[in-house]
């Protein structure tokens, strides 16, 4: 897998940044269509789309830095500000990401007084998307959330010519969970890692396609605010009940560990774990709520039911 899409005189531009991009201008797509179906402003959700991709950066780049800062550190000042600021050197959380988009939404709510979950619910289909471009980029990387070794049937061997792979997980590791140099040969004069992993970039690549597809569902809700809270749930128990539990993280309380040619390749608990039991719980007590409010859009169309019961469409300076 090379990670590099263009090269173009020594500038390259990533393949990781290209889906991405390639996903949230597809959500952009869907969510203004719905807009323009719902009578909303499509001006301001273009803008705040913009917008919330800028702090979306930010806040995932944040998240990264402050929960992997072993990584940098060493790093002397103040090539440490470059290296921070440094996207193309990869390292983007996908919570971080999100709580950025969130607050984006939040501030536009504010400024122009409108039903935040109107306009956070559009934003769905967009970041199902990312999620697939993504994680498409991170197989393309090589290294990107790579899964623990696995004497399971399902292990994937990462082919030999997959030298962004090999490079990565062939140098020893100082923590002895996260070390696979122990698996590595020398291959025809190439480093290979033989042992078979949990393919767990693909395991990323299906949830967002779960989502994607459960979006479609969920934005046909009646009640505003549906889809936002359904994606949070299911993101949650799939990233971390299926993608998270594979994946070579560091264990942050080390409750169970399970990996290697004979063994099932499961590790509890990382960070991903923990902070997903919370929003689990938030998103459930939300949906519950949601439940029981009284529909304030009126099914297919591009109104919404006011107070009284009766249905009108929002301003388009909403």
């Amino acid at each position: 897998m090379n990670p590099v899409f263009l090269n173009i005189g020594g500038f390259t531009i990533a393949w990781y940044g290209v889906l991405i991009t390639l996903g949230i201008v597809a959500g952009v797509w869907v969510g203004t269509r719905l807009a323009r179906q719902r009578g909303l402003n499509v001006d301001l959700f273009n803008d705040m789309i913009l917008w919330m991709i800028v702090w979306g950066l930010v806040g995932a780049r944040l998240v990264f830095v402050a929960t992997s800062w072993h990584q940098f550190e060493n790093i002397p000042f103040p090539r440490i500000l470059l290296d921070i600021v440094n996207l193309r050197s990869g390292g983007i959380s996908i919570h971080g990401g999100l709580i950025g988009g969130i607050l984006t939404i939040i501030y536009f709510a504010r400024k122009y007084r409108f039903d935040f979950y109107r306009y956070a619910d559009l934003a769905v289909p967009g970041v199902a998307f990312g999620v697939i471009g993504g994680r498409i980029g991170n197989i393309m990387n090589g290294t990107d959330t790579v899964g623990r070794v696995t004497g399971w049937p399902i292990g994937f061997r990462w082919p030999d010519s997959a030298r962004a792979f090999h490079e990565g997980m062939c140098v020893p590791n100082p923590n002895p969970d996260l070390n696979l140099a122990q698996y590595c040969q020398t291959i025809g004069g190439q480093v290979v890692m033989t042992a078979p992993v949990h393919f767990t970039q693909m395991y990323g690549v299906i949830i967002g396609i779960i989502l994607s597809v459960a979006a479609y569902f969920w934005l046909r809700s009646r009640k505003s605010g549906w889809a936002f809270w359904q994606f949070w749930l299911w993101y949650s128990i799939l990233r971390a009940g299926w993608e998270e539990t594979f994946r070579l993280n560091p264990l942050l309380p080390k409750a169970y560990l399970d990996q290697g040619l004979n063994a099932s390749g499961i590790g509890l608990f990382t960070e991903t774990h923990l902070i997903s039991i919370p929003l689990i719980i938030v998103s459930v007590y939300m949906l519950v709520r949601l439940r029981h409010r009284p529909d304030d859009r009126a099914a297919d169309t591009g109104q919404f039911v006011t107070p009284d019961g009766a249905s009108a469409r929002v301003p388009a300076s909403a």
